[in-house]
């Protein structure tokens, strides 16, 4: 295959592809982080708040619901597809772009409890085509299907600070094997690899912040014991039995919406924003640690795990995945980042248990819950690993994917998204 001339201009294709798709996704996210930022921290100054108020979510997440629904009922495309359905790569075109982008920055900035990287999957998979009609290229369906994977690939290293994790999520997210595998791998890898680079140096030109995902853990990384490990197959497989049907709800819940997108999405927002409000009202908590991705909250959490008391924690972990839900099966965005909460706070929750450290609980929850979530093992000891900065959780991190993963498939699938 690499003495194919026609698969070597592709590759350099890709190559180049990486550069304008890594500009774009870059300011994408830009723009993402400072309207969240003026929504729940300017705005309230602006009107003498000290912090957003316990009722700040309900108009914000009106907004977004009606949006969405508007999106999702008069664009082509439906502004991407519903994140209760996991992440995908292909129907990526040029069409859907202006419903994607808009329904992601209705959805994510306004408090959906979602992250960014279905958008910037579609975002990425969208552009690389529509440079690939630019440029004249020829159309074939493996042409397609590989600036499809490459254009995603450059536009979704940058959330997750890595190149690598971007290529392994795309390997399994397209589902492919054998040569198929190593022909999307390589330009998939050589594209996040230059989309890494172009948001390095634009990100240290023009000194803004894109909200990268980034940990700094208040404790060095303790050395893994028995009861470590025997704790995180046990949280594993708790994690598995408790996020399994709350997954089957929001696909229940998308199915729901399907038949009147408008009003049920609305509805269903506005469904979120009550978890958040009722959350404020009962721990006397920021509304904002529920509402949004939880990237921000999940750093703070990393950083100083005993701020939290088992009240607060069981609290944010019955409020936020009841929102988490609700986004899930009606605005659009990607499920990781409020998995990686979840699991975090579980093991945050849990690591009192006789022998179990914080920081092993933490990894092994956030390893399980995003292979239940994303059903992509391999991504998520990746993803758990580099955002530990270390190998040193890496075995807790494996067993504890591997068996939630494993718990997860062999319970009953339950319904599909519509």
């Amino acid at each position: 295959m690499l003495r194919n001339p026609g698969y070597l201009k592709t590759l350099a294709f890709c190559a180049l592809i990486g550069i304008p798709v890594s500009l774009a996704a870059y300011w994408f996210l830009v723009m993402l982080h400072e309207l969240e930022h003026v929504l729940w921290a300017d705005l309230p100054h602006a009107m003498g708040l000290d912090a957003p108020p316990w009722w700040w979510p309900f108009p914000l997440l009106l907004v977004a619901g009606t949006v969405v629904g508007l999106v999702a009922t008069h664009l082509p495309g439906g502004g991407g597809h519903v994140p209760a359905s996991g992440l995908h790569t292909g129907g990526s075109s040029s069409a859907a772009l202006p419903g994607v982008l808009l329904a992601a920055v209705a959805s994510l900035p306004f408090g959906a409890v979602l992250g960014p990287e279905a958008p910037l999957i579609a975002l990425g998979g969208g552009l690389a085509l529509v440079f690939r009609d630019l440029a004249k290229a020829p159309a074939t369906p493996q042409s397609v299907a590989l600036l499809g994977a490459a254009g995603a690939a450059a536009a979704i290293s940058a959330i997750f600070g890595n190149p690598l994790i971007a290529a392994v999520l795309l390997i399994e997210v397209a589902g492919v094997g054998g040569p198929q595998l190593f022909a999307v791998m390589l330009p998939a890898l050589l594209s996040s690899g230059v989309g890494s680079l172009v948001f390095t140096g634009l990100g240290r030109w023009v000194g803004l912040e894109t909200g990268e995902l980034s940990l700094k853990l208040s404790t060095p990384l303790p050395r893994l014991d028995v009861a470590d490990v025997l704790w995180a197959l046990a949280l594993a497989v708790a994690l598995a039995v408790v996020l399994h049907p709350l997954l089957a709800g929001a696909r229940l819940i998308a199915s729901y919406v399907t038949a009147r997108p408008l009003v049920r999405t609305v509805l269903c927002a506005l469904g979120a924003a009550a978890c958040a409000d009722l959350y404020s009202l009962i721990t006397g908590r920021s509304p904002v640690q529920v509402v949004s991705s939880g990237q921000s909250t999940l750093a703070a959490l990393a950083s100083d795990p005993h701020a939290w008391g088992v009240g607060a924690l069981l609290a944010v972990l019955l409020f936020k995945g009841a929102a988490y839900a609700l986004c899930l099966g009606s605005l659009r965005g990607g499920p990781v980042f409020p998995a990686l909460f979840l699991g975090a706070a579980v093991g945050v929750l849990l690591s009192p248990l006789p022998g179990l450290g914080v920081v092993p609980a933490m990894a092994a929850g956030m390893a399980a819950a995003s292979a239940v979530t994303l059903r992509l093992p391999v991504s998520s000891v990746v993803l758990v690993v580099l955002l530990l900065g270390s190998a040193a959780m890496m075995p807790v991190v494996i067993l504890a994917a591997v068996v939630a993963f494993v718990i997860a498939e062999l319970l009953p699938a339950g319904p599909a998204a519509s």
